[in-house]
């Protein structure tokens, strides 16, 4: 989060329920059959039971999942999994209390745990945790991370610094921009006495490659946007929450599509071309990087 957080939307800038819906409706009719919902933070979102209940129940979607900081899932675990969400990702990027309120401006690790336990009560499984590793920040923690797999069905995914957005200073006490990324590779190697094994990729696990500490009852997986890129197989459209459809999280184009959402005819056709502008790479490596928005604008 920046330290200035980030500024509200102006008044009607965001999609409302409706509008979402019926783009949900349009995409399933092409073939979109899972949905899932991240940030920002989703669970500021209000209604967002209504809106997971509507895209749960709409002809076609096979799957609704969310990913979260988990600070407010205690509370809506339970609501959200009878609205029909099938699993969580959760975002956590340290185990230290105090790391934890400074990497989020203010938030409350015991939360985090409480909403994953909230979670695993309501059935939204598997759990998935997602932390994106930063040199001189939580690289040192990594071993500890992948121990929680031993005794929880959790599955941490840990994941290359993108540059989307954050190329800016992050203030006292976290690293320079030219020293934060680290590549899977080194993360491996920093992970070399848990004897890491090739394992089966759990439900939903997307472009992560999987692996499992000998006798844990989770899994641990890597993903590289950067170093070992997956864009031959990604088959992922984003819609910001004010309405533009990204054929790639790290390429700044994106396609409106607000005022064509009482238009089927035109909505299906600015559907199929963002899938047609899927491009068959980043541009990353040409220093080519995205800064329209900020990742927590455009969610992973």
């Amino acid at each position: 989060m920046p330290p200035e957080g980030i500024s509200e939307p102006a008044p009607g800038g965001l999609l409302t329920n409706d509008e979402i819906l019926q783009f949900v409706r349009q995409a399933a009719s092409l073939g979109l059959k899972r949905v899932r919902l991240t940030g920002g933070e989703p669970l500021l979102r209000r209604n967002l039971v209504d809106i997971v209940r509507g895209i749960a129940t709409t002809p076609g979607i096979e799957e609704v999942s969310l990913t979260t900081n988990a600070m407010l899932l205690s509370k809506k675990a339970a609501a959200l999994a009878d609205a029909g969400l099938a699993r969580v990702n959760v975002s956590l990027d340290t185990l230290d209390p105090n790391k934890f309120k400074r990497i989020t401006r203010g938030g409350w690790i015991e939360r985090v745990f409480e909403g994953i336990a909230a979670a695993e009560r309501a059935g939204l499984a598997p759990i998935k945790i997602n932390s994106v590793v930063v040199r001189g920040l939580n690289d040192d923690e990594l071993p500890s991370l992948a121990k929680l797999t031993k005794g929880h069905p959790w599955h941490i995914r840990f994941i290359e610094l993108m540059p989307v957005g954050n190329a800016q200073d992050w203030g006292v006490g976290f690293p320079a921009q030219d020293h934060r990324y680290i590549s899977v590779q080194e993360m491996k190697n920093l992970l070399s006495s848990q004897n890491l094994q090739p394992a089966t990729s759990p439900k939903g696990n997307g472009p992560s490659r999987t692996f499992q500490i000998p006798g844990a009852l989770g899994t641990v997986g890597f993903i590289s946007p950067l170093g070992e890129h997956f864009c031959e197989s990604c088959n992922r459209l984003r819609l910001t929450a004010d309405g533009a459809l990204r054929p790639c999280l790290l390429m700044d184009n994106e396609i409106s599509i607000r005022e064509s959402l009482n238009n089927r005819e035109t909505l299906i056709r600015k559907i199929s071309l963002a899938t047609a502008l899927k491009p068959e790479g980043h541009e990353l490596f040409e220093h080519q990087y995205p800064e329209a928005r900020r990742m927590a604008q455009i969610g992973g």
